[in-house]
């Protein structure tokens, strides 16, 4: 799998899957019979999405095609839909309420952090110091998925927070450190914080705002791309910012207004207009 240049969690995905076959067999999955994954795959269905079924396809794929050196012409037999399901957007409101009704602070400058530049959840955990160019009003988002760079422009109130955020751990290298232990071992780790706990606090924010929408971190990162189409920014504009290699994946935005070919750059500054962030900080 390295060799063939796939990504540390394609690895871990397709490993997790080849264990997951091995455990259900009880045995090296090298010499299944096309009744015996027609078997798995059907059982798989009942407690997986169509999502996990996909990525098994291709783990089981590579290991056949690159490992055993034979194709798996019983592939044929698995059609997953095509389905192109539109996801839950928030409001700006319901973003800024979000926000600021999240208690820890860690968690509700992570959040401001990953609306504002329109990251996903890794991205924004992996964010470093040295990322952060406050004379260029600018963030190096770093191998995101697909191996790829990008530069996006920040908000002035986010890169106020950042910096305020950042002297109440100073951290050599990481934005967000893992929380755990005294402020000696805060300021030593290698670790960021923990995913769960970010999903775990925006859904407790939520509930407590009363928002009925089926909202998670990355929903967020709709909302900038959203937001950023209602107050006119060019859709390959977007498309930069976000990181996404093709249109089409940008394009699914375009449901939600009519896209003004403007290409005046201070629209991310009407992300945060009239937001007045609290620094409370609540057990």
């Amino acid at each position: 799998m390295r060799l063939h240049g796939l990504r540390s969690k394609t690895i871990d995905s397709y490993s997790r899957t080849l264990r997951r076959v091995a455990g259900h067999f009880d045995r090296c999955p090298d010499d299944l019979s096309p009744d015996d994954l027609k078997g798995y795959f059907a059982a798989l269905l009942e407690q997986y999405s169509w999502s996990t079924i996909k990525v098994d396809l291709c783990s089981l794929q590579f290991f056949h095609r690159y490992v055993l050196d034979r194709e798996m012409e019983w592939i044929k037999i698995i059609r997953p839909p095509r389905v192109r399901s539109l996801p839950d957007v928030p409001t700006r409101e319901e973003v800024h309420r979000l926000i600021n009704t999240v208690r820890k602070l860690r968690y509700r400058i992570f959040l401001l952090v990953v609306y504002s530049l329109g990251l996903r959840i890794g991205e924004g955990l992996a964010l470093e110091v040295a990322d952060i160019d406050g004379s260029q009003r600018r963030v190096h988002i770093r191998d995101g998925k697909g191996g790829k760079d990008r530069y996006v422009p920040i908000p002035v109130l986010t890169l106020q927070a950042m910096r305020r955020f950042w002297t109440t751990h100073r951290h050599p290298r990481l934005l967000f450190p893992s929380p755990a232990g005294s402020q000696i071992i805060v300021r030593i780790t290698s670790a960021p914080m923990d995913a769960s706990g970010v999903q775990a606090a925006l859904r407790a924010a939520r509930l407590e705002c009363g928002i009925e929408k089926r909202l998670t971190v990355h929903s967020l990162r709709h909302a900038y791309a959203t937001h950023l189409l209602e107050q006119g920014m060019d859709l390959r504009l977007i498309q930069s910012l976000l990181g996404h290699s093709h249109s089409n994946t940008t394009a699914r935005y375009a449901h939600i207004t009519q896209v003004v070919r403007d290409h005046t750059g201070d629209r991310i500054e009407t992300l945060l207009n009239g937001f007045q962030l609290r620094w409370a900080e609540e057990s």
